[in-house]
This record gives structure tokens, C-alpha cells and sequence, in this order.
């Protein structure tokens, strides 16, 4: 029995590393596809949705499953409530991407607008923040948990920054406010997908000190 439930709760944290893997390579290519204008990249992110929604549910089947056999405590306890949510927060990341890639196909079809560095560093930030997250799980290192939660705040300050870019944009040519506003959404896009893996950071935080630290992720 012991051995089995050891199974079951290891192919729970390859589920997991899975889906993580497929949702940072969705906003990998949905980010990709903005830069490049690549319609055919962007429908791939659309198209491959369903995927994370599949391992959301064997998550869910699995996690459901161990706690209702196996009766699990202490850290095995704490390990598939994160694995829950890590699950939740990963299909939102990937929703995230869908969305990038919906307004990627928006922008593509319309004149390119001038570049926006405040736009790159924040994609740079989130997909540092995730990379960051992910491997604070796959290796259970709060150290790299509470460095992602640090990060959070920068995308923010970047966030409101392309904001003001925008406006700035739409104000002194009127032409440009349909793009803009798609680009405005692509920003909340990526700053969501920074809150999220500060979620995703604060349940390793919980599997292993077993501290709740929602909405205040600090050392």
C-alpha cells in the first residue's frame, strides 16, 4: 500500500511538472507569435488550449482520488492541496497565452505600432518569474519561491508604464487607438500571468514550511 501510494503521489508531481512544461511553452510561442507577427504561430497557442485543460483534470482526478483513499497528513497533505492549486493558477496562465494570441491575431492584420521596451521587460519579467517558479517546485526551494514573489512588483511598476505609453499614444494619434488598446491587454495579460506564479511560488511556500502566506508573499 505504501509503495503504491508513493506512486500515485509521484505521478502527481510529473502531472504537475507537465502541465507547468506545456503552459510556459504556450506563452513562450504566444509571446512569440506577438513580436514576429506570426498568425500561424498564434493560432498554435489557440489550438493547443485544450491540452493544459486535460492535465488540469487528471490533476484534479488524481489529487481527488489520493485524498479520498489515502487519507494523506502532513507534508503529503500539503503537497496535493499545492498540487490543486498550482493546477488552477497553471490554466490560468494558459488562458493568459490564448489571450495574447487572440490580440496577436488582431494586431497582425493591422500596421505594426513603434516598438515598446516597457512591453518587452515586462514579458521578459513574467516568463523569468514562471521559469523561476517552476524549478522552485520541481527542486522544492523556497529560497527561488520568495525570489519570484520580489519580482512581482516589478512587473506592476512595467505594467502601468506601457499603460501610460498608451494613452500617451492614443491621445496625440487618434489612428493608433484600436492597436493600442490591444496592446494595453496584452500588458494585463502578462501582469496577470506574474500574479498568478506569485501564486504558484506561494503554495511552494505552504508544501514545504506549511505556512499559508496568500497575499503576503515576504520572506
Amino acid at each position: 500500500m505504501k509503495s503504491h501510494f508513493i506512486r500515485q503521489m509521484e505521478d502527481l508531481r510529473m502531472t504537475v511538472l507537465e502541465m507547468a512544461a506545456v503552459t510556459e511553452n504556450a506563452m513562450q510561442k504566444a509571446l512569440q507569435a506577438y513580436k514576429t507577427r506570426d498568425e500561424g504561430l498564434a493560432e498554435q497557442v489557440i489550438a493547443g488550449d485544450h491540452v493544459v485543460n486535460q492535465l488540469e483534470m487528471k490533476i484534479d482526478h488524481l489529487c481527488l482520488s489520493l485524498l479520498a483513499l489515502e487519507q494523506p497528513v502532513a507534508k503529503d497533505l500539503r503537497f496535493i492541496i499545492g498540487a490543486l492549486r498550482m493546477s488552477i493558477d497553471l490554466e490560468r496562465i494558459a488562458d493568459q497565452a490564448v489571450n495574447i494570441a487572440q490580440r496577436t491575431l488582431f494586431l497582425a492584420q493591422r500596421p505594426p505600432l513603434e516598438f515598446i521596451p516597457e512591453l518587452d521587460a515586462l514579458a521578459e519579467t513574467a516568463m523569468d518569474m514562471l521559469r523561476v517558479a517552476i524549478d522552485s517546485f520541481a527542486r522544492q526551494n523556497v529560497t527561488q519561491a520568495f525570489d519570484v514573489c520580489q519580482m512581482d512588483d516589478e512587473a506592476d511598476e512595467l505594467n502601468d508604464k506601457v499603460l501610460r505609453r498608451m494613452i500617451d499614444l492614443m491621445v496625440t494619434e487618434s489612428r493608433s487607438i484600436e492597436r493600442a488598446v490591444q496592446t494595453i491587454i496584452i500588458a494585463r495579460c502578462l501582469e496577470r500571468v506574474a500574479d498568478q506564479t506569485t501564486n504558484i511560488a506561494e503554495s511552494v511556500i505552504f508544501i514545504v514550511q506549511g505556512v499559508n502566506i496568500k497575499h503576503r508573499c515576504e520572506p
